[in-house]
C-alpha cells in the first residue's frame, strides 16, 4: 500500500527531528522542545521538492531566530540512504528538501509491485459501505439525471473499494405506493383507448403521457384483448402494474448493463409492505414517543427530531427556532404507509437487519430537504443516521448540441433516455463525462464533444496517451528492447523536468483515491487521469526513448509502461476501457 508521497513528507520530518535532536545534544539547539511543524510541497520546485516550518514553528519555544535553528539542522542533516540529496535554508527559515534518484526509483518500484491494485489502503479498515445509487421509478425511461447517478455511484463505490472498504452496490426498486397506481392508471387509461379511441376515453391529467405507456398498453392489449374492458379498477390495477413493471425492470437492467452497471442487488420496495417491515418501523417510532395522531393520520414528530440533531450538530436554540420545521405523514387516514415511511424502512433494513456501517445514497438536489428528515428518523430509531447515513446530491445534468440545449421533459414524453443517449455516443464518452465535475456542480453534455476523435475530447485524450504507450512498446519490443523490470532501470537517469514532474505525478494516485473517499467525489480520478496523460504527452515530445543510450532508452520505456498501468488502472475505476489501438 504505497504512497510515496506520504513517505517523502515522513522522511523530512523525521530527519529533522534526528538532526535537532543531535544538535541539542552538543548544545547548539536547547533540548527537550517539541515542535510542531510542517511539511508542504512548495509550488515552485526551485524551492525544494518538500518544506519544512520547523525553524519557525520552534523559534519562540527555543528563543532563537528561526534561521539560526534552520542552519544547526542543515549542519546536522544525515540524507545517506534517504529519499533527498540535499536540504537548502530559504527566506525567513524554510528547510527546503530536494529529492534524489532514489525516491524516484522507489515510485516505479511500488507501482509495478501494486499492478492494477495501485493506490489501495487500508483507509477503510473493511467497514461496509452500501451505495445505493439510480434507483430510478420503474414507470419509465431512464433519463440523464439517472446517467450521472449511475456512474457517480458505480465510480465512488469502486474508488471506497480500493480505500480499503467492503462496498455494496444496490438499485432500490419503487415499486409501491402512488407512482405505481399512477403508472397502472396510465397503462389503464391508453389501453381503453386503443378500444374506444382517444376521445372515448379520458387520459388523467397527473398520468405519464410518454410514448412508452402507450407501447405497455398496446403490449397488454396484444396479451389480453378487451378482457379488461369492463373490469373495474380492483381487476385491472395489479395485472397493469405488474405487467408494466415486467417490461420497464428488465429494460433497465439491459440499460444499465449496457452502460457497464452491475448490482450486487436490486432490492424491491413491496418487500417492505408484504412482509410487515414498514409497519413494524412506524410502531418502533411510535414506541420510543416520537409520533402522534392527528385527522385519522399518524405523523412523525420530525420538528422535534430536528430540533434534536441540529441542536447536537451545533447549531444554537435561537438558530433553530428559526428554521421552518414541519412533521411528516407515515400512516395516512386510509390506513396506507407513505413513502417516507418505506423510506425509513429501507434505511433501517440497511442499517440494522443487514449492518452495513454506512449507507451512501446518491440523490438528485432536489432531494436535499428529504435528507436530514430522514437522517433525524434513523435517529428516531436509535441508528445514528446523523453519521451513518451519507447522502451525496447531485446537480443536474445540460445535455448541448451545436452549443445550444437539448430540451428534456418526462412529462411531454420528450425525454432524452439513457439508451438514447448511448445511441448517440459511446460508453466511454458518457461515463467520462458524467463523472467530469464534482457532484456539487452542473454538468455541460456537449454531444458534439463527445463524439470528437481528438485532443479536446478528455476521454479520447487519455485514452489516447494509453494507445500511444501501448504502440511505442510494442514497436520497441519488435526491435528487441522490452519493458525492463524496475530494479533494473538507473534512476538516476531522470534529469529532466518533465521526468520528475510525470513520477512525481504517478505517486499523487493514493494521496487522489484518499480525497476522492474523503468528499465522496469520484470526479478527482477523471482530473487525474487529464493531468496524468498531459503530463505523459509533455514528457513523450521533450524526452525521446527509440535511439537513446540502453539506460536511458531502458529507464524511459519503463517510465512510459508505468503511466500506461496508472491510466488503465485509473480508468478502470471509473468504469472506461483502455483501448490499446485508436
Amino acid at each position: 500500500m504505497s504512497n510515496m508521497i506520504q513517505a517523502a513528507r515522513e522522511q523530512v520530518s523525521a530527519l529533522t527531528q534526528a538532526a535537532y535532536e543531535k544538535a541539542a545534544a552538543q548544545g547548539i539547539l536547547p533540548a527537550g522542545v517539541e515542535v510542531k511543524a510542517t511539511v508542504e510541497i512548495p509550488k515552485d520546485v526551485k524551492n525544494g521538492d518538500y518544506a519544512s516550518s520547523f525553524a519557525m514553528a520552534g523559534a519562540k519555544a527555543m528563543h532563537m531566530a528561526p534561521r539560526a535553528i534552520a542552519q544547526a539542522i542543515v549542519d546536522h542533516l544525515d540524507l545517506e540512504g534517504s529519499y533527498f540529496e540535499r536540504a537548502e535554508i530559504a527566506g525567513p527559515g524554510f528547510l527546503n528538501f530536494f529529492m534524489g534518484s532514489k525516491w524516484y526509483g522507489d515510485v516505479l518500484s511500488d507501482i509495478e509491485a501494486e499492478g492494477m491494485e495501485y493506490g489501495k489502503s487500508d483507509e477503510g479498515r473493511g467497514k461496509k459501505v452500501m451505495v445505493e445509487f439510480v434507483s430510478a421509478n420503474p414507470t419509465g425511461p431512464m433519463h440523464m439525471g439517472n446517467a450521472r447517478g449511475g456512474v457517480l455511484g458505480d465510480s465512488l463505490a469502486n474508488v471506497l473499494q480500493r480505500a480499503g472498504f467492503d462496498t455494496w452496490k444496490e438499485f432500490y426498486v419503487n415499486d409501491a405506493g402512488n407512482q405505481i397506481h399512477k403508472f397502472a392508471e396510465s397503462i389503464h387509461a391508453r389501453y381503453m383507448q386503443i378500444l374506444l379511441g382517444e376521445e372515448g376515453f379520458p387520459f388523467p391529467e397527473n398520468g405519464y403521457h410518454g410514448d412508452d405507456i402507450k407501447e405497455l398498453a398496446q403490449g397488454f392489449y396484444e396479451q389480453h384483448g378487451d378482457a379488461f374492458k369492463d373490469a373495474d379498477e380492483a381487476q385491472w390495477l395489479e395485472p397493469m402494474s405488474q405487467y408494466g413493471l415486467s417490461v420497464n425492470i428488465p429494460k433497465m437492467k439491459s440499460d444499465l448493463s449496457r452502460y457497464q452497471i452491475e448490482y450486487d442487488e436490486w432490492f424491491f420496495e413491496s418487500t417492505l409492505h408484504n412482509s410487515g417491515y414498514v409497519a413494524q418501523t412506524v410502531q418502533m417510532l411510535a414506541d420510543n414517543g416520537w409520533t402522534y395522531e392527528k385527522d385519522g393520520a399518524l405523523w412523525l414528530n420530525t420538528t422535534e427530531l430536528l430540533k434534536k440533531k441540529f441542536l447536537a450538530e451545533g447549531k444554537t436554540q435561537e438558530q433553530v427556532d428559526k428554521l421552518d420545521l414541519k412533521d411528516d405523514v407515515l400512516r395516512r387516514a386510509n390506513g396506507f404507509y407513505t413513502y417516507f415511511a418505506a423510506d425509513i424502512a429501507y434505511h433501517r433494513n440497511k442499517l440494522e437487519e443487514r449492518k452495513f456501517d454506512v449507507a451512501v445514497n446518491i440523490w438528485g438536489a432536489d432531494h436535499h430537504g428529504h435528507v436530514a428528515r430522514l437522517q433525524a428518523a434513523l435517529d428516531g430509531l436509535g441508528l445514528d443516521g446523523s453519521h451513518r447515513l451519507v447522502v451525496v446530491l447531485m446537480q443536474l445534468v445540460n445535455l448541448l448540441q451545436d452549443g445550444k440545449p437539448v430540451r428534456m421533459s418526462k412529462r411531454s414524453g420528450k425525454a432524452i433516455a439513457l439508451h438514447d443517449l448511448l445511441d448517440e455516443v459511446s460508453v466511454d464518452a458518457a461515463r467520462y463525462f458524467f463523472n467530469s465535475r464534482s457532484s456539487t456542480s452542473p454538468v455541460d453534455f456537449d454531444l458534439d464533444l463527445a463524439v470528437r476523435e481528438d485532443s479536446e475530447n478528455p476521454v479520447y485524450y487519455v485514452q489516447y496517451a494509453h494507445a500511444r504507450i501501448c504502440s511505442l512498446v510494442g514497436r520497441l519490443a519488435e526491435e528487441g528492447s522490452c519493458v525492463p523490470a524496475a530494479a533494473a532501470v538507473d534512476a538516476a537517469v531522470f534529469a529532466t523536468a518533465e521526468e520528475k514532474a510525470l513520477i512525481k505525478n504517478l505517486a499523487q494516485l493514493p494521496e487522489e483515491i484518499h480525497l476522492a473517499v474523503r468528499d465522496y467525489d469520484p470526479s478527482r480520478i477523471n482530473r487525474y487521469l487529464l493531468s496524468l496523460a498531459g503530463d505523459f504527452h509533455r514528457f513523450y515530445n521533450a524526452c525521446y526513448i527509440r535511439g537513446e543510450a540502453p539506460k536511458v532508452l531502458s529507464a524511459r520505456l519503463k517510465l512510459a509502461d508505468t503511466v500506461r498501468l496508472v491510466i488503465a488502472n485509473c480508468l478502470n475505476l471509473i468504469g472506461v476501457s483502455a483501448p490499446e489501438k485508436m
